[in-house]
Parts: structure tokens; sequence; C-alpha cells
């Protein structure tokens, strides 16, 4: 009974410690449990800060894709084949096709040799980035826009040698259009200083000729005994008179065109009377050989308009006529007016302008040839006394064949 007891005890004794080494056991296992899940709840917290910011940047890099209007790829450099992630560029009218034969034959030859070499020099690792400017031709619009990239290789191999080639893309079709505005610009500002400097240089010379002859003829007036022989210088003294007087009103009148303060003085007449005076006050001035006739619609022909402005326009076309015809002849006339408007036409078997010189002859300044007495001017005063009126003033004409002048102006 007695060594049954003592058994009874010494097991129950040994079932107490393994309850309490299971009851440590359970305990620490807890504790650990809890140490382990506090651990992952920081990490996963860490994560989601993470996850936060990457969405947060990839929010901003969007926008500032799409701000900028970027297209954003890749190419794998050793299978030279391309993938767009992203394109915010406008897209009605982009094309851009994957790198390779369609890439190249999109772009015309100057800028496929760039590009190609641009690529290749990535490639093989001669440069660590790249930056080109191209156009593409788009097959719907048929037209060419300028594209801008920016390339990077992102990515090497264990040699070195590039794996992957990150870049960007831009239209930059305004800033081009910026350039090249910007380009004329320049080329207008070059040309106009090189039309006033010899503008100046004839000018002067244009001026100097006629107060010289006046000078000069003035002063053999009072040495002259003869009636007739001081008649002629007289004549002499007046006719070069009116030529200076001719040049100083061409620069008044573009004075008054730049300043904007002329204002049109609008009147009645009749446009044959008007045409017919020109035409008389030019007749003595033609060369040997040419003659100089007028070609009239209608007996009479009423117009409203600044007559001062019509008259200057005439009588710079039929200078302009009388100046470089040397035989045939010059026709001044006009046809039926049509939607209430008139066309004036100066007709001469001339000189002619070369095509390229069609509209330059309207610039100001500028003279066809420069050994032809003139400032260069007289067209241009014509052109926009003629746009003060509401008309315009146009020029046909093949070089050795003659010119034909044309003067639309409303009659009311």
């Amino acid at each position: 009974m007695t060594r049954l007891l003592l058994y009874s005890i010494q097991q129950s004794q040994w079932l107490d410690i393994v309850l309490w080494v299971l009851l440590v056991g359970v305990l620490l296992l807890a504790i650990v449990s809890l140490f382990w899940q506090y651990r992952k709840g920081k990490e996963l917290a860490y994560e989601l800060v993470q996850l936060g910011k990457i969405k947060k940047n990839n929010v901003e890099y969007d926008f500032v894709l799409k701000t900028m209007r970027l297209s954003t790829w890749h190419v794998d450099a050793t299978t030279r084949q391309s993938v767009t992630d992203a394109d915010y560029r406008d897209q009605s009218d982009v094309y851009f096709p994957p790198i390779g034969k369609e890439l190249y034959a999109a772009m015309p030859e100057q800028d496929r040799k760039r590009v190609i070499k641009t690529l290749e020099d990535l490639y093989e690792g001669r440069v660590e980035e790249a930056h080109v400017e191209y156009r593409f031709y788009h097959p719907q619009t048929k037209k060419y826009y300028w594209n801008e990239s920016y390339a990077i290789v992102a990515d090497r191999d264990v040699d070195g040698k590039p794996r992957r080639i990150v870049g960007t893309s831009k239209r930059i079709d305004e800033r081009k259009e910026m350039e090249l505005a910007l380009v004329e610009a320049r080329n207008r500002a070059e040309e106009s200083d090189r039309l006033k400097t010899a503008f100046i240089a004839n000018m002067s010379h244009e001026i100097r000729t006629p107060l010289n002859a006046i000078v000069g003829f003035t002063s053999l007036v009072p040495e002259v005994q003869d009636a007739a022989e001081r008649q002629q210088l007289l004549d002499l003294i007046n006719e070069n008179t009116q030529k200076l007087l001719v040049i100083i009103n061409d620069v008044v009148n573009i004075a008054k065109i730049e300043s904007g303060k002329e204002e049109l003085v609008m009147s009645n007449f009749d446009l044959n009377q008007v045409l017919s005076e020109q035409a008389e006050h030019f007749r003595n001035d033609v060369k040997s050989g040419v003659t100089l006739t007028t070609q009239f619609a209608s007996d009479l022909q009423l117009v409203t308009s600044d007559l001062a402005r019509v008259v200057e326009v005439l009588r710079h076309l039929l200078s302009n006529a009388v100046k470089f015809t040397s035989q045939g002849e010059i026709v001044l006339g006009y046809d039926a007016p049509v939607n209430g408007r008139i066309r004036i036409w100066l007709r001469d078997t001339g000189k002619g302008i070369a095509e390229g010189d069609l509209e330059r002859v309207f610039d100001r300044f500028y003279k066809v040839d420069e050994f032809i007495p003139g400032a260069g001017l007289g067209l241009s005063i014509c052109r926009t006394m003629a746009y003060s009126l509401g008309g315009s003033v146009t020029v046909e004409s093949k070089l050795g064949e003659g010119s034909k002048f044309t003067f639309e102006l409303p009659i009311q």
C-alpha cells in the first residue's frame, strides 16, 4: 500500500512537471508568434508606405509625361526590338513605327542616315546617351512632322555591352516653325539692312544727279545771251527739278504710309479722263519707236475713290513701263467692272521680269536692274497705296517678253 502511494505521488510530480513544461512552451510559442506578427505588421506597413509612394510617383510620372507630351520607349539592343511604354503625344497625326525597316522608311533620306548612326552608336556602346531630331512621314495625312528623341543605355551585360536602351520622343513641330520663322525674320532683317544700305547709296546718287544739273545749269544761265540756249537751259533745270521732286515725293509718301496718319479723301471722277491725262503726261517720255496708247471698256466710267492715290499708282506704273520698254508698245486700259471692282491694267513689250523676281519687285528698295535710275520704291508704294484703297497690284511677266501690271480697285 505504501509502495502504491509513493508510486502515485511520483507519477503526479512528473505529470506536473510535464504540464509546467508544456505551459512554458505554449507561453514561449505565443510570445514568438506575437513578435513574428509584430515584425510582419511593420514590414507590411512599410510595404504599404512604399506602395503608396510608388503609386504617387507613377501618378506624378504620368502627369509629367502628359504635360510634356512625351512618348517613352525601350529597345532590346541585342534583338533590336522596340516597345513603346507610354505615348502622350498628340495622337491625331502621329505615326511612330517600330524601330527597323518601317521606321527608317518613314524618314527622309538625310534624317534616316543620322538616326541610323545614332542608334548604332548606342547599340555598340560607343556613346552612353544620344539626342537626335528627325522627320516622319505620316501615311494617312501625307505630311511630315518633326520628332525629337533622347536615349540612354539603361543596362549592360557582363562584358559591358549595351543590353537595354530607354528613351523619350516628343513632337517639336511648333518649335521648328518658330525656328524657321526666326530664321526668315533674321534673313528679312539682313536683307532689309542690305537694301537700306543700297537705298542710301541709290538715293545719294539719284538726288545728286539732278541737283548737280540744277546747280550747274543755273550758274550758266546768266552767262548765256542767246534766248534759245537760255530757254534750253531753263528746260533742263525744270526737268531735273521735276526728277528731284519725284524722288522727294516718294520718300515723303513712304513716311506717310508708315505713320498711318494720312486719311483717304474720297471723290467721284471719270476714270477715262484720269487715264488719258496720265498717258498724255508720259507720252513725251517714251523712247523712240515706242507707242503709248489707251484702251477703255466704255466711253464713261465713274469711280469713287481717293483720286490722288489712284494717280500716284498710275504714275509709278507708267514710269516703270517707260523706263524698261525700248521698243514696241505700252497700252494703258481697263476692263468692264465686275462685282463692284474694276481692273486697270498696263501692258508693255519691255524687257520683262524673271519669275523669281515677280514678287520681289514690290519690296522696298529692291531694283531688278541696278543700272536703271530709280530708288526702288515705286512698286512698293503702288502696292501699299492700292491696299489702302481696298484694292491690289499684281504682275504677270516673262523675261524678254514684256509685263502686264494689274491695278484692281473698288469703284464705289
